[in-house]
């Protein structure tokens, strides 16, 4: 019966092909292009056009790569010497690559350093599709033989409730993970970056590896999705299919082909075919503010189309009425303002539209969502991040929010001081000494205390805390927030989300942050780079932040997992990377220097210590010199030093502080490092005399120009970047230096400088139209990577990175997968300068 009914199926699946093949065909020959990938009508592939940078090793983001319908749904093309590779898994690094037109190929030289190891990799544009093909000089290394193999990865959300077929035999691709697995001993795995582990083993000296779903010579995924639809032939080797998942729950599905061994020349073949729909053109995106516009504010939504699509004339707008209907109030012509990476783009102006109400937005067959005009549009946009996102970062601190708790006290056992000659993970490190009078895994105490989690992760980064206080600061100085909804009681450790307790928020935040970077003054004596998991098992850790540690520290004289009650042999405390860095020590001095201020009427022994130390710091970067000084520290330590000279300035009213900081703030305006200080520069105009403010306005002037080329470069006129990481963070900075800039030279900067910085976030950018702050607007980030990403959810007010730029010309930001660090990820920095932004642009609207 069984049998019978598996024909039945399978006749069923193979009809279905057949039908789909009859409207869809295999993609139309791929070409190389002018920028350099294989390019066709509905699906692109490139050859490490992206390459993995040994940094953050393998970020999901390089090797080859699909753009299939418009969606990046594969990547890491590569030899790969995992199953299923981990971000800390070795990559292999480009030392060569060969474009050859006339043939219609591309061709990599790949190389594994420590083993010695190099392959070549070879894609051929056919008729119908792509030949890969993998070549070694000299035989597989004995120690990689049943380990290196071809891997192709795709991403799973896009083959969620989608099915596959292996030489004929049906499979379903699993929404959650649920693949077999296999214990093997440590001395069979390949080792990880700098001898880490991802996995903690508990003694066992054992790791986890995947089985195969499926093995084969043919594989056929989402045989009933033209979009997705992809057929892989392998003519030499079997064809295993991995749920990667089931190591790490940011693993995608693997496509693989080991390479055999004591062989050499052509190891590895394989054919693949990407299902196209014929002419298909990707649909238009509207993109616009979540929030809406200001009556009086300048309104622009800007047209996406598909390089291969046509513009119409114009686009409509409607209001939308109590009961239900829509009436047409404007068309306006559509002004074409030519290609931006992949993409053309059109501009519609509504800002003759002053009414208010509900509107929506049509251009052919697509409708926004309604969105308002209103005096009010943007006076309820940042309380979620300050009420909501900000609780849930805080360390050292128990989380509850109505039934619901977001982390116990995690980290009661901090810390431990790093050793030294160890690099880290993400980016942490220690030279060759600690610059302080601790031992290695000696505990340095007075730091369990303050503090927020940095971002997804589970650490303190310094840096960022200075960002956040310096941004709580200006915020409060400037639009004095008493928004109060959450208590938080510092002696209990105990935070309520939605409960308030007569203090502002913001001023409670300001104190939190100071009590950490106080700390490190006062008992390592000087900021430290951050506080960190000491094991890579550690560091991956999803879910309550208080379970990562037993929370008692670390005592060497018990043996692991044994405990006294008060303390345990086992050493999962974080660990104090503790080198002095001139810039950032003067970064800490700004941002102590500035809490003083804000907690003086509130907590006046902590504001007290806090400017105490602020001056500490300042005084032993000049007495002792710089310290790490790369040409980017350089440029920063300039930077953080004149704003500490500013900030303590302003605490003080000390002129020596002022004097030190007119005589070095025109050189670092200089035509290479003026974006970066014109934020100090005009911050000083209040506290400096009217000459200062006339010198000044020739380098605003220069600045402007600078913020007009962006309008040449792309139609949103914001500074957009092809790199590892969103460019969110950039756009909101450099839109609080145009508020600043607009309020002391407001006839040379216009507030459009300052508004379109926020509509992007807000929705008006590239690739789509969501706003990138979670339950912001009425479409909004919904799945993003914090602490909470293995939900796929999100945090309320948090803001993500936003656009990835892959190069050469493909925009990213995915809505159904949160891995992915460089789009996703919330960051203190951004949501806390978000915060700023927010009250400048309802400030500014309200003025117009």
């Amino acid at each position: 019966m069984l049998e019978r009914e598996f024909k039945i199926f399978r006749t069923i699946f193979f009809i279905i092909i057949m039908i789909g093949l009859s409207v869809n065909n295999y993609c139309q020959k791929l070409k190389l292009n002018d920028l350099e990938y294989f390019e066709s009508r509905g699906f692109d592939v490139f050859v490490f056009n992206n390459q993995y940078n040994g940094f953050f090793f393998d970020e999901k983001t390089a090797g080859i790569e699909f753009i299939h319908h418009g969606v990046r749904t594969a990547t890491g093309g590569a030899v790969r010497l995992r199953h299923t590779p981990e971000q800390w898994d070795l990559v292999p690094m480009l030392i060569d690559k060969k474009v050859d037109k006339e043939n219609n190929s591309i061709t990599v030289k790949l190389e594994y350093d420590k083993y010695n190891f190099i392959s070549n990799v070879t894609v051929t544009g056919k008729e119908d599709g792509i030949i890969i093909s993998v070549f070694l000089e000299k035989p597989l290394p004995a120690e990689l033989v049943g380990h290196a193999g071809f891997n192709l990865e795709f991403l799973p959300s896009a083959y969620f409730e989608k099915t596959y077929l292996i030489d004929g035999k049906p499979g379903v691709f699993p929404l959650y993970p649920s693949g077999p697995v296999k214990v093997k001993p440590n001395t069979d795995k390949i080792p990880q970056f700098a001898n880490h582990n991802t996995f903690d083993d508990r003694g066992r000296n054992e790791y986890v590896d995947p089985e195969p779903i499926a093995v084969g010579k043919t594989i056929i995924l989402a045989p009933e999705d033209p979009e997705r639809r992809i057929q892989i032939n392998s003519l030499m080797n079997d064809i295993m299919l991995f749920d990667g998942r089931n190591v790490a729950q940011n693993g995608w599905f693997v496509v693989r082909s080991l390479i055999p061994e004591n062989k050499t020349g052509k190891v590895v073949e394989w054919i693949i075919k990407a299902s196209t729909i014929n002419n298909w053109v990707r649909q238009p995106n509207i993109a616009y503010s979540q929030v809406g516009y200001h009556p009086a504010q300048k309104k622009l939504a800007i047209i996406e189309l598909d390089k291969n699509d046509t513009f119409k004339n114009d686009a409509t707008l409607y209001k939308l009425y109590p009961d239900g209907e829509t009436k047409k109030i404007f068309t306006g012509n559509i002004v074409q303002w030519g290609i931006f990476l992949r993409y053309k783009y059109g501009i519609f102006d509504f800002s003759s539209i002053t009414d208010t109400g509900l509107f929506i937005i049509e251009y052919e067959t697509q409708k926004t969502k309604p969105f308002m005009i209103s005096k009010h549009a943007y006076e309820n946009i940042w309380q979620q991040t300050l009420g909501i996102w900000f609780p849930v970062q805080m360390d050292h601190m128990f989380v509850n929010e109505a039934y619901r708790v977001w982390h116990g006290v995690p980290y009661k056992d901090d810390a431990l001081q790093a050793p030294p000659n160890h690099i880290h993970f993400d980016g942490y490190k220690m030279e060759s000494t600690t610059d302080t009078k601790y031992k290695p895994y000696e505990r340095i105490p007075g730091l369990a205390v303050g503090g927020w989690f940095d971002a997804g992760d589970f650490d303190i980064q310094t840096g960022s805390h200075c960002d956040v206080i310096l941004n709580f600061v200006d915020t409060w100085e400037q639009f004095k927030l008493n928004y109060d909804q959450t208590y938080i009681d510092q002696k209990q450790r105990y935070v309520d989300i939605h409960r308030p307790d007569g203090i502002p928020d913001i001023i409670q935040q300001i104190e939190h942050g100071t009590l950490q970077l106080v700390a490190q003054q006062k008992y390592i004596g000087h900021a430290v780079r951050g506080i960190i998991v000491g094991n890579l098992h550690q560091y991956h850790h999803l879910g309550d932040a208080s379970t990562v540690t037993d929370n008692l520290p670390y005592n060497p004289s018990l043996k692991p997992y044994e405990t006294d009650g008060k303390s345990s042999g086992t050493m999962d405390d974080r660990w104090v990377f503790t080198n002095r860095v001139t810039w950032l020590n003067y970064y800490a001095s700004a941002a102590l220097a500035a809490s003083y201020r804000a907690l003086k009427d509130y907590n006046k022994d902590l504001a007290e210590e806090a400017l105490t130390e602020a001056i500490k710091a300042w005084k032993k970067e000049q007495l002792e010199g710089p310290r790490k000084l790369n040409i980017w520290e350089e440029r920063r330590g300039t930077s953080t030093e004149l704003l500490a000279a500013l900030e303590l300035f302003k605490s003080t009213n000390d002129e020596s502080y002022k004097k030190y900081f007119i005589n070095k703030i025109w050189d670092a305006l200089n035509d290479s490092t003026i974006a970066w200080n014109m934020s100090i520069a005009i911050k000083a105009v209040p506290y400096f005399d009217k000459e200062y403010k006339t010198k000044l306005k020739s380098y605003v002037e220069k600045y402007k120009s600078i913020m007009d080329k962006l309008l040449e470069n792309n139609p949103f006129g914001v500074p957009l970047q092809t790199r590892g990481w969103g460019a969110n963070s950039v756009i909101i900075n450099q839109a609080i230096t145009n508020y600043y800039l607009n309020k002391h030279y407001p006839e040379i900067i216009d507030p459009e400088y300052v508004f379109r910085g926020l509509n992007y976030i807000l929705g008006c950018h590239p690739y789509s139209n969501i706003s990138f702050v979670s339950g912001v607007g009425v479409q909004s980030k919904k799945i993003a990577y914090g602490g909470n990403r293995a939900d796929f959810s999100f945090i309320a007010g948090g803001v993500v990175p936003g656009l990835l730029i892959l190069k050469p010309d493909f925009p990213e930001n995915k809505e159904d997968w949160p891995f992915l660090w460089g789009e996703n990820e919330y960051v203190i920095n951004i949501c806390a300068a978000y915060i700023f932004l927010s009250n400048a642009v309802n400030n500014l609207v309200n003025s117009l």
